[in-house]
Formats: C-alpha cells, structure tokens, sequence
C-alpha cells in the first residue's frame, strides 16, 4: 500500500491505542543542523512487494554506542554532545510475507529538514536517508509521510525504565519484553521482538503490527529471543 492513505490508517488505529498522551523518550535532544541529505547506495535487488504487516525496530543506543564513543560518523548519537539516547528508532520495515519489500521506486525526495525534523528519534543522519531509501519508498510516495507514520508509532509508545531494570539478577529477555508490555497494555507480549548479540546484551526491540497498524503476533524471526534466555543491558549513560 502506498499513498496518504497509510497515515490515516496509522491515526485511526492509535487513536484506538493511545488515548492519552504518552512519551517515548525520557532523555532530552537537541537536534543538529543537516547541511546535506547523505546518498545512499543500494546493498541489494530491488524487491517491490505487497504490503502486509510492518515492524518498528528500535535500537538500544547504548549498546550500540559503547564502542561508537569516538566515531566521528556516529556522534550525534554517541558522543553525549546531543543528548543521551535509550531506545531510538533504527526503523520502519514493511513485510511481505516470509519477504520484504525494499529499494522500491521513490516517489519523493528527502529534504534537510525532513531528516533534522526525525533526528530526535533516530539520531543518525544516513540512517534517516537509509530508512527511507531502503524501506519507506515501499510504503508512501514521500518521504515526509514515511517519517510522520514512524512518529506517530514512536510517540504512541512508554519506554520503560530499563536502565532500573539492568540491574535485575538474573534477567531474561523475557523480563525485557514483559517490562514493554506492562508500559504498554494495548501492545501483548507476542508482538514484542527482543534481539539480543551474541553474548547475550539487549540490541534491540522488535514491535511487530498488522497491515492495520494494530500489534499482532511476531513471527519467530521477528520475535527473537525467547523468554527464557538470560540477557544483558548495558546501562552507558
């Protein structure tokens, strides 16, 4: 599906969700100026699939900072000099089955401001340009409807305190996905993804929904870690 249309569809099914206001991210930004919208170069074919279900990936940033500290390509997000960041958005994917549609035909181009007004919740100038290139122009015909669908998912969402709960002996990745369900009662616990790397630190949360934008269970890809498997935080702020 591509058009207005999917934000309507977005608005219609949240307002269902989130009847009161609600914040996702706890810690302040400031968001930078953009002086150029990075290119993107493909990494794979062109996939122009139907539509049927989508996951917003979101990326625990410290993790993904603890050895980005002095990385001069991700400083917004890791060097402090910003903010300090959680959870933050790595993506809005479409789904498309047991596939995936990406690197579809953009109908629109992404703009300096399209990318300032989203690096709050996702704290990385290519990968606002990667999120639209790879996986919004599968959805929308422009890329400023792409990033209001992800906001409106992002802002609908409590983040819990998982900086409290790191310190939990012994944690589960189980723990992990319970704690995201508990703050937010209209999203279960089967459509919470929860990757962990391979020693066994959170790296990201996988919210998995319908073509209708409304939660529905994750497939075993998607869902990750299984409740049982001993997981990690690293904390980092």
């Amino acid at each position: 599906m591509r058009g207005s249309v999917i934000a309507a569809l977005a608005v219609l099914a949240l307002a269902a969700l989130a009847p009161m206001p609600v914040w996702a991210q706890a810690y302040q930004c400031r968001a930078p100026q953009v002086r150029a919208v990075p290119q993107i170069t493909p990494d794979g074919p062109r996939r122009d699939l139907p539509v049927t279900g989508y996951t917003l990936a979101l990326s625990w940033s410290p993790e993904f900072c603890k050895p980005r500290k002095t990385s001069r390509a991700d400083a917004v997000q890791c060097s402090g000099s910003n903010g300090s960041f959680g959870l933050v958005v790595h993506g809005l994917w479409p789904e498309s089955g047991q596939s995936w549609p990406q690197w579809c035909a953009a109908g629109g181009t992404l703009t300096r401001t399209d990318v300032r007004g989203a690096m709050c919740m996702m704290p990385s100038e290519r990968l606002v340009a990667r999120a639209w290139a790879k996986h919004g122009s599968c959805m929308v015909r422009r890329p400023a409807t792409y990033l209001k669908v992800t906001r409106i998912l992002w802002d609908s969402l409590r983040i819990p305190d998982y900086d409290r709960i790191s310190r939990e002996e012994p944690l589960t990745a189980g723990r992990i996905r319970a704690a995201f369900a508990d703050a937010n009662p209209a999203i279960p616990a089967h459509a919470i993804g929860i990757k962990l790397n391979g020693r066994g630190w959170l790296e990201e949360i996988r919210l998995c929904y319908a073509k209708s934008f409304r939660p529905t269970r994750c497939t075993p890809s998607r869902f990750g870690a299984k409740d049982g498997a001993a997981a990690k935080i690293w904390r980092g702020l």
